[in-house]
């Protein structure tokens, strides 16, 4: 078996990757918002403490983009 290694992005290279602006990106994250999105990749913690650092997993942000991308064009 193969092993994929797993590459962790922080959130400016997701707003690059996705085009979101910061407050598009915790918008798609809060189920309180209008622009929740369940399907959007959540961060991973990757420290400790009241407010560690996040990340997110890239190939889990591709995902995400590729059904997007999926769903706009299948639109009829």
């Amino acid at each position: 078996m193969v092993q994929q290694s797993i590459r962790i992005i922080r959130r400016p290279a997701l707003e690059d990757k996705t085009g979101f602006s910061r407050s598009t990106i915790y918008a798609r994250l809060d189920p309180k918002s209008e622009h929740y999105d369940p399907d959007f990749p959540r961060p991973v913690k990757l420290g400790t403490g009241p407010n560690p650092p996040v990340g997110w997993i890239e190939s889990e942000v591709d995902a995400y983009l590729a059904r997007l991308i999926e769903r706009s064009r299948n639109v009829a």
